[in-house]
């Protein structure tokens, strides 16, 4: 079961919901949390500079998964100036470790993709298939401009080489949701532009304090409005 809480609506339950949620533009109603069972492991896509580091910290509650703060860590330990390509395979080695320790564990994660390695999205399908869990795709959709500005801010940029290919990576993601079926190995997708991904405070799974669902159709108007997903 996943949900969609946007505010003040009626629930609109699970089967008038398709696998893909866009809520980019005026009418996509901005979620203020997204839940979704418990075991389940939510991907968060996008270009570099759109915010999905912020948007883990920000909403994941403890459960995110991000090389960014396996790299923060390494060069913390390294010698002053040296250039992060010469230990980046072991920062990449110790991320990839450390998300196969809680797959293995059957905890729900919310993890940092760059939607380069669409390995990385097979692995993670792989995995929640053999536990009996599902695998949910949130793509960040914004314009290249909003995540160079993005990148400045962060003060850490990646070459023209690089973001040209995070820029195919994204859009091949953003096509095969524009079919209305989530890409291969997702359950579902959610597509968030800066404006709704800003509005999101809590990715949550069931068992966190803090949130209620409606336990069956016919909840209150006023109740949180819950939409079901797969």
């Amino acid at each position: 079961m996943t949900a969609l809480s946007t505010g003040p609506y009626a629930p609109v339950w699970l089967e008038q919901i398709p696998a893909v949620r866009d809520l980019r533009g005026p009418g996509g109603h901005p979620p203020g949390s997204l839940v979704f069972a418990a075991g389940d492991v939510v991907v968060v896509s996008g270009l570099p500079g759109s915010g999905k580091s912020t948007l883990i910290r920000r909403a994941a509650g403890g459960r995110g998964i991000d090389s960014q703060d396996v790299r923060d860590r390494w060069a913390a330990l390294v010698p002053p100036g040296l250039p992060y390509a010469v230990y980046r395979p072991l920062v990449r080695i110790a991320h990839y470790a450390g998300l196969w320790r809680v797959l293995r564990s059957g905890a729900s994660a919310v993890v940092h993709d760059c939607g380069t390695q669409s390995w990385v999205r097979g692995w993670l399908a792989r995995e929640t298939r053999r536990r009996g869990r599902l695998l949910h795709l949130l793509v960040l959709d914004v314009t290249p401009e909003v995540a160079r500005a993005g990148q400045r801010e962060r003060g850490r940029g990646v070459s023209r080489y690089a973001f040209a290919r995070h820029r195919r990576a994204v859009r091949r993601l953003l096509a095969a949701a524009g079919t209305g079926l989530p890409p291969v190995g997702c359950s579902s997708a959610v597509l968030l532009d800066r404006e709704s991904a800003g509005a999101l405070r809590a990715i949550l799974f069931p068992g966190v304090p803090g949130i209620a669902l409606p336990a069956q159709p016919g909840a209150p108007v006023d109740a949180p409005a819950v939409v079901h997903g797969p």
